[in-house]
């Protein structure tokens, strides 16, 4: 059931790290893994201790225990890590359609939506169509500064309100315990709050209450999730990189990156489950490793999203003979859920025949190992994840999995993965056009920028 990292197509000649560099890099990973260690000791990092935390976990099975039966949906107000981890889980490990499906073939428990935007048709539509009285929104938030979210909250208040309805009765925040809006907001509206522990960003946030108590009001299995998530982290404790399976994804990512000039990351499951597993990982890797070293380089690899067999018909015709710039990480999952065998018809037309006798789940395992070797055999090097099946345990495997490796390039690269000064400037110049308090500096600058000109527009 243990997740497997097959890297043996990252090493391939030509076209994959070479003897030499794979040779010290053991060495390089011990003196990451280290500073990494030095963070966790001084609790400015705590993400990789989630799997062990019954404290958090008891708020969040009292919580949904407590709201069992009570409601018809759940509305999530989050945007970025607040909202893509919950989408991933939901998307993992409910069956396709969940939203669809009638209150039996759910088990008697709610729906979930994430609001992840600020678009106004969209939060419209959604709220003109769910019942406010059998509605529960989670507005999650640690800093309670989020201008997207805030929006959204003042905007269902409003709406709860009008209604006649207990503000306490239908919100919940996850926040920071002590810091930021929405602590003394909530006992202000007497509104029930979970925690959202100081050390733990929001991106690496999705095995907190920011993910685990939306997953456990739609009835998935959290305690699985924080367990496989813990035997992840217990493993990724050996200072041997070979047998520390974040520390070999880091390594190689890094010296990809660095050493052979691969600055593109793909992302690719063969999997409709992880489908949005694949963007959760894009804001993972691009806000964690996209920044500006102390010397002032500029650092980190981009992330793509992918999904097999699907972009088979579009991105892997660039990733096949466009520039050499990539590495592919594919996820593979031996056991489905479900099966079809393909039946037999028009034996005598070739292009159908050879099908049958075959699976839909036979086809797309061939065609992920198909598509890794075609890659291999162009010198385009790639890796293959291997997931048993798509569970919580799983689940919670490979989140924990990509979060230490993330936190290890950090390391690599010399940058402070866990913070994101790029996305400031942007918050603050879009305070200062909303003409929110303090914003004088970020409006004056703003005022310094040169305007639009006519002559380039058309």
């Amino acid at each position: 059931m243990t997740l497997r990292l097959d890297y043996s197509n990252m090493m391939i000649s030509p076209g994959g790290i070479d003897e030499k560099a794979w040779s010290v890099a053991g060495n390089q990973f011990s003196a990451a893994k280290s500073g990494f260690e030095q963070l966790r000791r001084s609790g400015t990092v705590g993400f990789v201790d989630l799997g062990g935390d019954k404290a958090l976990l008891e708020q969040v099975t009292g919580f949904a225990s407590r709201a069992r039966g009570k409601f018809d949906d759940v509305v999530i107000l989050g945007i970025g890590g607040s909202a893509l981890g919950p989408i991933a889980l939901r998307t993992a490990l409910r069956p396709s359609g969940w939203n669809m499906l009638d209150e039996k073939a759910r088990g008697g428990y709610p729906r979930l939506h994430v609001l992840d935007n600020v678009d106004p048709e969209t939060i419209a539509a959604l709220l003109d169509r769910v019942r406010l009285d059998r509605a529960l929104f989670i507005v999650t938030s640690k800093s309670g500064g989020t201008a997207e979210t805030m929006a959204q909250f003042l905007i269902v208040h409003d709406r709860i309100v009008a209604a006649g309805l207990d503000v306490a009765t239908h919100m919940v925040f996850v926040t920071d315990p002590s810091q930021g809006a929405l602590r003394p907001l909530a006992q202000r509206l007497k509104v029930p709050a979970l925690d959202i522990p100081p050390n733990i960003g929001g991106r690496f946030s999705v095995l907190t209450p920011v993910g685990t108590l939306p997953a456990a009001l739609i009835g998935i299995d959290v305690q699985a999730l924080l367990r496989g998530a813990a035997e992840m982290a217990k493993r990724c404790e050996s200072e041997d990189m070979t047998r520390n399976p974040a520390g070999v994804y880091a390594m190689l990512q890094w010296l990809a990156d660095t050493q052979l000039r691969k600055s593109i990351a793909v992302f690719m499951p063969y999997s409709d489950p992880l489908r949005d597993f694949a963007a959760w990982f894009v804001q993972l890797w691009a806000e964690s490793l996209g920044k500006i070293r102390s010397d002032g380089i500029s650092v980190g690899s981009t992330p793509i999203a992918a999904l097999g067999a699907t972009d088979q018909h579009a991105q892997v015709q660039l990733f096949m003979e466009g520039p050499a710039d990539k590495t592919v990480t594919f996820v593979a999952v031996k056991e489905r859920a479900t099966d079809l065998k393909i039946p037999a018809g028009f034996p005598d037309v070739k292009e159908l025949g050879y099908l049958t006798g075959h699976s839909l789940a036979e086809l797309i395992d061939i065609e992920q190992r198909a598509t890794a070797g075609a890659l291999a055999r162009r010198a385009r090097p790639n890796m293959t994840i291997h997931l048993h099946r798509v569970d919580p345990e799983n689940v919670g495997e490979l989140m924990m999995f990509l979060e230490l490796a993330t936190a290890y390039a950090g390391q690599l690269y010399k940058v402070d993965a866990f913070n994101q000064p790029g996305v400031e400037l942007g918050k603050q110049f879009a305070y200062a056009l909303l003409g929110r308090p303090g914003a004088d500096a970020a409006k004056k600058e703003w005022e310094s920028l040169p305007r639009s000109d006519p002559r380039w527009s058309v």
